[in-house]
């Protein structure tokens, strides 16, 4: 029998930040938590950049989505679609950039349902304004990893959502997919 300090693997830095007592239940789980503290911590480093502006990292990202789609306008469930990270409450999001004047809305004449939301001008200088910083901010998280060990993390990334069998747009996520977001996942780290 080997000696139990070679048969204990180290105490990993997730175990240690969230002051877990117990072990992970094997490396899948510790890798997925691992993953949903990373994807929490870069969401909230982007928060903090967002705020200068005055606006969410949900927002920014409507308003990127819109820009891209600029002079056209989409509907609610293209805008959801794709967007980043689901946002099950997505009306709210434009309701809050509407008061803002970032965008604007229309309802479509053929289909009375269907409401059309644009960039505004006002939204358009905003974006310009925080090009330059999120830009940058890609390079400031990620770049201290290799361009080997960026699409080492890009294949991996990809191959593990691969597994979600999620084939629902972010916005259209229903709420037992969207109980394991990495927004509620760190809200059980936290």
């Amino acid at each position: 029998m080997l000696p139990r300090r070679l048969t204990e693997s180290p105490v990993s830095r997730l175990k240690s930040e969230i002051a877990q007592q117990k072990p992970f239940s094997g490396p899948a789980e510790e890798a997925l938590l691992n993953l949903f503290r990373t994807a929490d911590c870069l969401q909230r480093a982007m928060q903090r950049e967002a705020k200068r502006w005055n606006i969410t990292s949900t927002q920014y990202n409507v308003l990127r989505i819109l820009r891209g789609a600029h002079p056209n306008g989409l509907p609610c469930s293209s805008i959801g679609e794709r967007m980043i990270t689901s946002d099950p409450d997505i009306t709210r999001v434009l309701g809050r950039l509407k008061a803002l004047h970032l965008i604007r809305q229309e309802r479509q004449k053929k289909d009375k349902r269907v409401v059309t939301t644009y960039i505004t001008d006002s939204g358009l200088v905003l974006l310009k304004e925080m090009d330059e910083t999120v830009s940058r901010f890609p390079f400031r998280t990620l770049g201290h990893l290799d361009s080997g060990e960026l699409a080492q993390f890009i294949r991996l990334l990809e191959l593990a959502r691969k597994q979600c069998d999620d084939r629902t747009a972010p916005g259209e996520a229903n709420e037992t997919a969207g109980d394991l977001t990495a927004a509620n996942a760190s809200a059980r780290l936290e």
